[in-house]
């Protein structure tokens, strides 16, 4: 039984890592190569080594995206968070025969396509949408608002999506949090603020980073929600590397502008591990 156990483990383990080689690992390292060649019209790639694709990332014209999708997907993240920490809060505060229930309908949105429930906001918040009608019919307004195709439209494109992502890990951490704590700083005459800012806000930071994180790195790829909410004029560096696989064709610029998305997801992941392992010091020390 034993043997068989041994020889199950074995045979689950090298299909994990044949899977993980051949759909992750090599389709990476095709994409790190195409990266260092040179862009062929007839071929897509020539087999000639140059960095002119990551020297041309500095390009005014790349780094003015670069950092427009990185301040769009902060503002995202930011809002994300400003929405997502009171509503993990209030799910800890729920009867615990109610907490599952709740938990199942913020995943629901899942089980439809992210590109479904974008079309479905497009037409919610479009001049003639649902949104406009009923400010009309309540007199807010006299002239419908035009939030389509600016960059606060594809904010609410990204929360939209992304929000779960950030209340997830939150109720995790909130869930976690010790009773003790709180009910010490009481005892010791400590505010709702003091507590909040001194107990509460450090022992849910894990939680924060993994939100934060998980929301960020998602919100500057996700090409589509720029290109149907926000048109042209408001991309994001995925609509980048789409745009130069797909339609100009320029393979090593986009595999280099890829690579570039990857490290900076990596930095992003060793600041959490970081952070965490910090917050997790500052905590036995205290």
């Amino acid at each position: 039984m034993k043997l068989m156990r041994n020889r199950f483990q074995k045979v689950m383990t090298s299909l994990i890592i044949s899977w993980l080689a051949i759909f992750v690992l090599l389709p990476n390292l095709m994409i790190f190569i195409i990266s260092f060649l040179r862009r062929d019209d007839a071929h897509f790639i020539r087999m000639a080594f140059t960095l002119s694709n990551y020297t041309r990332l500095f390009d005014p014209l790349y780094a003015e995206v670069l950092l427009h999708s990185i301040n769009m997907a902060v503002i995202a993240t930011l809002s994300c968070l400003l929405l997502g920490y009171p509503f993990a809060w209030c799910l800890t505060k729920l009867p615990a025969r109610l907490r599952p229930l709740m938990l199942f309908l913020l995943i629901v949105p899942f089980w439809t396509n992210s590109l479904i429930r974008i079309y479905g906001l497009k037409l919610f918040l479009s001049t003639r949408g649902w949104l406009n009608n009923f400010l009309l019919w309540l007199g807010i307004i006299d002239t419908p608002l035009h939030i389509m195709y600016t960059p606060l439209a594809v904010i609410l494109g990204l929360v939209y999506i992304l929000l779960p992502f950030m209340v997830l890990p939150l109720y995790s951490s909130l869930e976690k949090l010790g009773c003790a704590y709180l009910e010490a700083a009481r005892d010791l005459g400590a505010s709702k603020t003091q507590i909040f800012l001194h107990i509460i806000l450090p022992l849910t930071m894990p939680g924060i980073v993994a939100g934060c994180l998980l929301v960020l790195i998602p919100a500057m790829g996700l090409f589509y929600v720029a290109d149907l909410m926000g048109g042209a004029k408001n991309l994001l560096i995925g609509n980048v590397i789409k745009s130069q696989f797909l339609n100009i064709r320029d393979w090593p610029l986009g595999a280099a502008t890829s690579i570039m998305m990857t490290v900076l997801m990596g930095l992003m992941l060793i600041f959490y591990w970081r952070a965490v392992r910090l917050l997790n010091q500052k905590v036995e020390l205290e």
